[in-house]
């Protein structure tokens, strides 16, 4: 679905930043709409989304590289404000006549700025000296006519630098950083006093804009959705219904693997509180007879991934006129699965939807509402709905569901152990998540949980319980502090929380009689154990 984009953009050319996300988000954050580009987009593609303001981001080349990403000149021509980061800086400074050098010492971590110029517009209301967060080798080491220098810094000549006149502006550091002390208040002076934007978007507006552009594209014809009770499609599915009621028909595959309490939450939220037509599809036997003796991770999740459209696609075709599908795509998915970085294009960024294993003589348009939203955002939108917060920010949960948390064989003994261990597991951690979040006002505070679970692993070990021997499971903890999967530390939980967790277990789960607590990273672990 071709998203109508608010009358505010800020366009963020991509030269293959590790932060480059980062940057749209704290600019939304912001209330100001955000989008990623390839950075070798032309002005004129460019000129034609309207920006009202462009970033440059980051990246790891050098720009000193014959092979260095790089950008279309009139860019710079288009009569708009510019705001180059990092890599940003040194290209900015290279196109408009500067020169950039490489060293021998890089800056890498926090370093202290040194404000040069009082005067500085994005600088204005920070410190003369200040800790800001550098990721660099090369430097400017002449600015291009017509630019101040602002800042610098021990190893660093030019660490900020701006032609007011011309309305560019650019830092050798990362202000998206949460190191850079003052990070925020630079990009405010961006968009709001140099760019004159409006905080202006906001989850109401959002919605309101939503349902518009849905029932726009749906009309009065019939919309399906596959609903997982994951944040995404449940947010798709109360936004979707928001724009055309009972044209929805939601449809939820029970492989019998999900968490305890789970169908009946889906039963009772969408049935019963936003009375969607709801089709349940009790499918827990035939994946348990699918699954019998299969013990390698990876056909496990082909085999489930592969039923679930067999389950799916036999409900779609039984149902009249459906012409729609609604899907959960949110915006990281756009952006990792075509124009990656430096080299994509921007026509091959959805090129991921073309995956979905429609059946011969099948297909629907897509639905996607969510395609340019980022999670915490989908959030935000949830809550907004009024969905509970339960379904809101519930845990990352994979697709296969316990089947991959319970290592070797799936059988129905072990998915009841696991789903009861796993109950223990969340119900603990979400009381000391509340707690930090009480504390703190914040929902993802410093030491909070990202994500936490149970995993079954396929071995036995000797126990005493009542003065006898058991040989019993164990059953491994893992939660992990995290702002984006991609590196993730072990939780460092109080120790009263860890022993409770693990007496719970022992003392009311059947058929265990140990509990460990995993404290690896990622990497080199993973998150997930399979």
């Amino acid at each position: 679905m071709q998203s109508t984009r608010p009358h505010q953009l800020v366009a963020v050319l991509d030269f293959g930043a590790q932060y480059g996300q980062l940057i749209a988000r704290r600019v939304r954050d912001l209330h100001v709409y955000s989008e990623i580009v390839p950075c070798d987009i032309s002005a004129e593609e460019l000129r034609a989304m309207y920006p009202s303001a462009i970033i440059l981001s980051g990246g790891p080349a050098s720009t000193c590289a014959e092979d260095a990403p790089d950008m279309d000149a009139d860019i710079f021509n288009l009569g708009l404000p510019i705001l180059g980061l990092c890599y940003g800086q040194q290209i900015m400074a290279k196109k408009l006549g500067g020169k950039v050098g490489y060293t021998d010492k890089g800056e890498y971590g926090p370093a202290t700025l040194h404000r040069t110029d009082g005067n500085s517009r994005l600088l204005a209301d920070t410190p003369g000296e200040q800790t800001v967060w550098m990721s660099h080798r090369d430097v400017v080491e002449e600015v291009p006519e017509g630019f101040t220098i602002t800042s610098t810094t021990v190893s660093c000549p030019v660490a900020s630098m701006e032609n007011r006149e011309r309305g560019f502006y650019a830092t050798q550091f990362h202000p998206e950083v949460r190191h850079t002390q003052y990070g925020m208040v630079m990009l405010k002076h961006f968009l709001f006093d140099i760019c004159h934007l409006q905080a202006s978007w906001t989850m109401t507006n959002l919605i309101d804009e939503k349902v518009q552009e849905i029932k726009s594209q749906v009309g009065n014809s019939k919309v399906i959705l596959a609903l997982s009770g994951g944040v995404d499609s449940a947010v798709t599915a109360a936004l979707v219904h928001r724009a055309v009621g009972d044209q929805l028909t939601c449809v939820f595959i029970n492989h019998g693997m999900l968490r305890k309490g789970e169908p009946e939450m889906v039963e009772e939220v969408f049935r019963k509180q936003f009375k969607m037509p709801l089709i349940h599809v009790h499918a827990e036997e035939r994946y348990a007879e699918l699954l019998k003796g299969v013990t390698d991770p990876e056909q496990k999740r082909r085999l489930i991934g592969t039923q679930f459209w067999k389950e799916f696609f036999a409900v779609a075709q039984k149902l009249d006129g459906v012409e729609y599908l609604a899907q959960g795509t949110i915006y990281p998915d756009i952006i990792e699965s075509g124009a990656r970085k430096t080299g994509g294009k921007a026509s091959t960024i959805k090129s991921h939807h073309n995956l979905i294993p429609f059946p011969k003589g099948t297909h629907f348009d897509l639905v996607e509402p969510l395609d340019h939203f980022f999670k915490d955002e989908v959030r935000q939108l949830g809550i907004a709905l009024g969905l509970p917060a339960g379904m809101v920010w519930r845990q990352p949960f994979p697709g296969p569901g316990l089947a991959i948390r319970i290592i070797g064989e799936v059988t129905q003994e072990k998915l009841a152990i696991l789903k009861e261990a796993d109950a223990i597991v969340r119900e603990e951690l979400d009381a000391y998540n509340e707690k930090l979040f009480e504390e703190t006002g914040e929902r993802n505070s410093e030491h909070s949980c990202w994500q936490y679970f149970a995993v079954l692993p396929d071995i036995k070990s000797v126990g005493v319980m009542g003065d006898e021997r058991t040989y019993q499971r164990p059953i491994i903890v893992r939660a992990v502090e995290s702002s984006d999967a991609m590196t993730a530390d072990w939780a460092k939980l109080p120790f009263d929380i860890v022993g409770r967790i693990s007496s719970r277990i022992v003392d009311e789960v059947d058929g265990i009689n140990r509990v460990v607590y995993d404290v690896t990273p990622k990497p080199p672990a993973t998150i997930e154990w399979e």
